[in-house]
């Protein structure tokens, strides 16, 4: 493995076994950030082992995710392959053995519990002095030194201590010889030279054991830190059978990344002045791991779609333009690939743009746009089309035949045709905006109608009429 001009060298250690996790995803930008302020190495390791679970569609997912956050091929070592150092996690159990630090054991979990008389007090020792040769189902178990205590120097939470006599005798090996995901975690990270491990606060229980592991190894241990728990507003940790969890999905709908990389820094981390929206080169410079809150953070979907429109509407219209084309021309677009008008698009944009919150509403939003008919919606129609809507929109329909198009006159006839039945303006223009838009919210209407255009628009008011009969 190559070295760091600073010695910093951490690490990204995804499995392949689902979709990319925003805890994930958080704890990758942790250590991506300590390694470009160190002038250090990020290494990323994928965690492969579970050959069940693991499929290279994840690796993959991994790989576009880490890219989408802006962690591309030259920001970090690897992918390296956690499968591909199966021989020096069975060397690291040999020496174990050797050095009487591991013993071999045949005990059943039954047997443990009928002798223990509980699930729950953990291994017994029973065969630490049995002096067990290697054999067909023996498990190999690591010999946790029986007085004194494990100190660990975590630069988040400070000194967690543990008693040596509340650590059970736990497994490094299964009866098959296979090295457990333990032992593996901390001889990758030998190998790999990492000096920092920094994770979730759910592995701080196993830290104790795999320091351990370490110092039996002959190594001193790395520097830890582990960043607290994403919970839902529930203060239940994120689940991702319950809770919105998956970056892709985010992504999916509409998500910018600089947002999304923005909002998960913050959970357990605040920046100077009492901000929230910050650069990232602000963030680049003033995060500390010393400086992150250990208590559980509240991953707030609400907050990171505010978030997220603000980052919207700081786009130029040109980036914003942009960023709508996959759901504008993409295969979830509801119209024809022909029907897609850049020119009206880009006529609207800017008014489309202050009312999202993510790019994925783009569409329902302009969608009257470029599709041959209105959308159909029952619950739009029958709140608006009541009262005077049919005798208003034969009026509006012979009155838009010949009037100047362009935005303040259409308005104004609405308005004057509106105030002639005792209408106000909103309660004037309801019919004719669903009768053109198929919606009772959306971008401001007479501007909408200029763009659409004079034929388009006085056939769907005329349908309209036909349909009320």
């Amino acid at each position: 493995m190559t070295s760091s001009p600073s010695g910093v060298r951490v690490r990204f250690a995804p499995s392949p076994t689902g979709m990319f996790h925003v805890g994930n995803a958080r704890s990758l930008l942790y250590n991506w950030v300590l390694a470009k302020q160190s002038g250090g190495t990020l290494v990323l390791r994928v965690e492969d082992t579970d050959a069940e679970r693991s499929k290279p569609e994840w690796v993959q997912g991994i790989l576009d995710a880490m890219a989408w956050l802006g962690c591309g091929p030259d920001e970090y070592e690897g992918p390296l392959f956690q499968s591909a150092f199966v021989q020096h996690h069975r060397d690291a159990i040999d020496k174990l053995l050797a050095a009487g630090r591991a013993y071999y054991c045949d005990c059943a979990r039954e047997q443990v519990v009928g002798r223990t008389g509980s699930e729950h007090k953990g291994y017994d020792g029973f065969c630490r002095e049995r002096g067990l040769a290697s054999a067909p189902g023996r498990a190999v178990r690591f010999r946790v030194p029986d007085e004194g205590q494990t100190v660990v120097r975590d630069l988040v939470r400070g000194e967690p201590t543990f008693d040596n006599a509340t650590i059970e005798d736990f497994v490094v090996a299964r009866g098959d010889g296979s090295p457990v995901f333990l032992l593996a975690n901390v001889v990758d990270d030998m190998v790999m030279g990492i000096t920092h491990v920094i994770r979730a606060e759910e592995h701080l229980p196993n830290t104790p054991k795999q320091q351990l592991l370490w110092q039996a190894l002959g190594h001193e241990p790395p520097v830890w830190a582990h960043a607290p728990i994403l919970v839902n507003e529930k203060r239940q940790k994120l689940s991702k059978r319950r809770d919105r969890v998956a970056l892709e999905d985010f992504r999916a709908e509409g998500y910018l990344a600089d947002a999304m990389r923005n909002y998960l820094m913050l959970l357990g981390w605040a920046p100077s002045g009492d901000r929230e929206i910050v650069p990232w080169d602000d963030i680049m410079n003033e995060f500390r791991l010393s400086d992150v809150n250990p208590s559980p953070a509240f991953f707030d979907v609400k907050k990171l779609r505010a978030f997220n429109g603000e980052y919207i509407r700081a786009m130029s219209v040109e980036e914003f333009i942009s960023a709508c084309q996959p759901w504008l021309r993409g295969e979830f677009a509801p119209w024809r690939p022909g029907d897609y008008d850049e020119a009206a698009f880009a006529a609207v944009a800017p008014l489309a743009q202050t009312r999202v919150a993510v790019l994925g509403e783009i569409v329902p939003m302009v969608d009257f746009l470029f599709l041959p008919e209105p959308p159909s919606d029952e619950a739009a129609w029958a709140k608006a089309m009541t009262g005077e809507a049919v005798g208003l929109l034969g009026e509006v329909v012979a009155a838009f035949e010949t009037v100047a198009w362009d935005t303040d006159s259409l308005k104004r006839t609405v308005e004057e045709l509106g105030a002639a039945r005792g209408l106000k303006l909103g309660k004037a223009q309801a019919p004719v905006r669903v009768a053109v838009t198929g919606r009772t919210i959306g971008l401001p209407l007479f501007e909408s109608l200029e763009v659409l255009g004079r034929e388009r628009t006085t056939n769907r008011l005329r349908a309209a009429i036909t349909r009320l009969g």
